[in-house]
């Protein structure tokens, strides 16, 4: 594991140019699997899992062609074999179960890691993409500590209806649908940007799909896939990460932005602490008049809230980032994460910044803003957001403070560090003792 050292107290200033969502490049590069034509996508981010995800395809005996300056990336699968005696999905990478579908589609098996693992954001079960691998067709069976799905037939085409909007059993669903001769459905589909772009991407590889960026999908599948090119997104998560930084230092940072259409929502959660964003010429920025300070409700005897639940609601993976808005701003708020039964407990960290905190249940917060801060060591847990908000709160802040742990950024930041500096903030990774 590293740490990130970090001298607070510095406005931030400067521009920034985001990288792509770690979390449509991941699936996108599973759906490669289901063409054996050349692919050709723009914009890949230097990552650990893709890292990963590229591993797995050179064993799988796939062309790949990485130019590490312009990052764009060749990918053939023309010879690609699966075995599943020999060839197994890394169990830390929570996005090796969307390898499963492509696998199951292509060679009719897959082997799964039982325990895959991501996040430490609580539970979070496989058994959704358990259903939708049955319900295409698939059986689904432990094997030594393994998940083995397998296909005597091709896939059939199914009617599906999830109970939670998840964005990676979404994906699971187009990927096999898309191999379905017919015409599939699923109803209460997540809607997120980073799944409208998987969606596209699918669409450009030849798949038909209706009702995207909607809550429910139609797949009519079958065809055969093509190649192509594709350019990636920015990550709206990225954007509001620096914007959120700018903000909570009392600096002026503008960050390129091509989807202001993703923000109303996430726009006015940064007005609840007094903060504007302002998108102009492909470009956002942070403005704010004085402190931070929550906004008071109209209503009376009410706590100004932040909850996170799918899209089209608050973001869910961003609450972490307005928690730490929430510890420096004058007032009170409440945070409330709709989704997760596990990922508010890191908030006990923030009392060695001599924040206070409120847990009131394990899916709610409340933060009483406006103590002074002090610098601290404090110690993240494996969530890539969350190492980020303690970042942003100790930037804010005259003196050397120490996140531990901070590895998970590198997940989603690829140039992370080197764009703070750029920004004017001393900060730099050391290796754990």
């Amino acid at each position: 594991m590293s740490n990130l050292i970090v001298h607070g107290g510095t406005p931030l200033r400067g521009r920034v140019i985001p990288s792509a969502n770690k979390n449509a490049v991941l699936p996108i590069l599973c759906a490669t699997l289901l063409t054996d034509q050349p692919l050709r996508l723009h914009g890949v981010p230097d990552i650990t899992d893709v890292r990963k995800i590229l591993d797995i395809f050179r064993t799988l005996g796939s062309e790949v062609r990485l130019d590490e300056t312009t990052r764009t990336l060749e990918l053939h699968h023309r010879d690609t074999t699966f075995d599943a005696a020999r060839h197994r999905l890394p169990e830390e990478m929570r996005s090796s179960i969307m390898l499963v579908s492509p696998l199951l589609a292509r060679f009719g098996v897959a082997r799964l890691e039982d325990n895959v693992k991501g996040c430490t954001l609580g539970v979070r079960e496989i058994d959704p993409h358990v259903d939708i691998f049955r319900s295409f067709g698939g059986e689904v069976e432990r094997a030594s500590g393994s998940l083995l799905v397998r296909s005597a037939g091709p896939l059939k085409p199914t009617h599906h209806w999830l109970d939670y909007a998840s964005v990676t059993t979404t994906e699971n669903f187009v990927l096999c649908a898309a191999a379905a001769t017919g015409e599939s459905t699923l109803t209460n589909a997540a809607s997120e940007p980073h799944v409208q772009e998987f969606c596209r991407f699918m669409t450009m590889m030849g798949a038909d799909i209706d009702g995207i960026g909607t809550s429910r999908l139609t797949v009519r599948g079958g065809a055969t896939l093509r190649g192509g090119e594709f350019t990636f997104e920015e990550d709206f998560h990225e954007i509001t990460t620096f914007l959120a930084l700018g903000a909570i230092t009392g600096g002026d940072v503008v960050v390129r932005n091509s989807t202001p259409s993703n923000f109303p929502l996430i726009d006015r959660t940064f007005a609840k602490f007094g903060v504007k964003i302002v998108h102009e010429n492909g470009w956002s920025r942070a403005l704010r008049d004085g402190p931070l300070k929550v906004q008071t409700p109209f209503t009376s005897n009410v706590l100004t809230k932040v909850e996170a639940a799918p899209w089209p609601y608050f973001p869910v993976d961003l609450l972490p980032i307005f928690i730490a808005l929430g510890v420096c701003a004058e007032g009170n708020a409440m945070f409330w994460n709709k989704v997760y039964d596990g990922a508010l407990g890191w908030t006990g960290e923030l009392s060695k910044f001599g924040a206070h905190v409120f847990s009131s249940d394990p899916h709610r917060v409340i933060t009483f803003g406006g103590n002074p801060l002090t610098p601290a060591v404090v110690e993240s847990p494996y969530i890539i957001r969350v190492a980020i908000a303690l970042f942003m709160i100790a930037s804010s802040i005259e003196g050397r403070s120490e996140i531990r742990n901070a590895t998970p950024i590198r997940r989603a930041h690829p140039r992370f560090v080197e764009n703070l500096r750029s920004l004017g903030v001393q900060v730099e990774w050391t290796a754990e003792e």
